[in-house]
């Protein structure tokens, strides 16, 4: 959702807004921008002092304003402001009275020329909060937009994707009618297969799903799997709490299960994987660790990843813990996400 302001933008808006006061205070004063070298000195200096109290305040002290600091904020406006007093001191009392001899204060009495800058500089901290406001505004508008178009394109993509998979869950549901009198164990299989299908069809689009339905779709795949693996499965895993009516989202879990069986080795009893599935009051907690197989780079795989979290950080925000680490031809990850009761 960042999107970067690009600096001209800063450029434009400050010398239109100062173009704007000078011909207001030209017509005010009727005077036709009658500047002597002195005044005109003081006029940019006085620019180049809004501008770095400007530039501060929007990229220093405004995104507080995002975080909802806003007592922060409150007291990094003063800062900002003696930010403009010090520029525009070095500006005007250096410079200026270099080049011209003049001071821009003819009595400096240290109170009296805070209080006149914090005046005079009061406009850089209007401006940057005005515009940081409406690019973020911005930003965030056109920011939802491409969500609900991806949305619409994921939709659609869903619609496409489904003839295929019913195809084959009526297929399945075919081979299990005949195979249930011949032979029970493929059978079962069989039947098992068609319900991780269905389950696929009918729940992954939802907003939320029954928890007890996901780890019993986790169940079905892990036993699946184990066929595979012709009983050389070394992995261990682990459901501990208490499962009721709590609600998660959909799809999240399998994930974390589906990398251990990508890209882990599981055939080695010496090397044994481990899935552990933690359920709290209000959270749940999931951590996998494997041996990676040889060569294997899980980063170089990371799109399913960075997708997940783009998930969670649309449903959660920030209320998640989402973390990997791979270490010595290992692999751990690690995800705490809210439930709902």
């Amino acid at each position: 959702m960042k999107q970067k302001i690009p600096f001209h933008y800063h450029i434009v808006l400050l010398l239109t807004v100062f173009l704007f006061y000078e011909l207001y205070d030209s017509g005010l004063n009727e005077h036709p921008f009658n500047y002597t070298t002195y005044s005109a000195l003081l006029t940019v200096t006085h620019f180049l002092a809004i501008m770095a109290a400007y530039l501060v305040g929007y990229y220093f002290f405004c995104p507080l304003i995002s975080k909802k600091k806003i007592a922060l904020f409150a007291l990094a406006v003063p800062v900002q402001l003696i930010c403009f007093a010090l520029v525009r001191f070095g500006l005007q009392e250096g410079l200026v009275y270099y080049i011209t001899g003049n001071h821009n204060y003819f009595s400096l009495d240290i109170i009296a020329y805070i209080l006149d800058n914090f005046y005079y500089g009061f406009p850089a901290v209007v401006l940057s909060v005005v515009m940081y406001l409406a690019w973020q505004s911005n930003s965030y508008s056109k920011y939802s937009s491409q969500l609900e178009i991806e949305n619409r394109q994921a939709q659609l993509q869903l619609l496409k994707s489904q003839i295929s998979p019913h195809f084959l869950f009526n297929t399945l549901n075919s081979f299990y009618s005949e195979m249930v009198d011949k032979d029970e164990n493929i059978a079962a299989d069989l039947l098992t297969l068609s319900d991780l299908l269905r389950y696929t069809l009918t729940e992954s689009s939802k907003e939320t799903v029954p928890l007890h339905k996901e780890l019993e779709f986790l169940t079905n795949y892990i036993n699946l799997q184990e066929k595979r693996f012709e009983n050389q499965l070394y992995l261990d895993y682990e459901v501990k709490g208490s499962c009721t009516n709590q609600t998660v989202l959909p799809a999240v879990l399998i994930h974390f299960v589906e990398n251990v069986f990508k890209h882990g080795k599981l055939n080695d009893v010496t090397k044994s994987a481990l899935i552990s599935i933690t359920i709290n009051s209000d959270s749940l907690e999931i951590k996998t660790f494997n041996y990676l197989q040889g060569g294997e780079n899980y980063y170089a795989t990371g799109i399913g990843y960075e997708n997940l979290s783009n998930r969670l950080k649309n449903t959660y925000g920030e209320n998640f813990v989402l973390e990997r680490t791979q270490e010595n031809n290992t692999f751990t990850t690690y995800l705490k996400m809210p439930i709902q009761s």
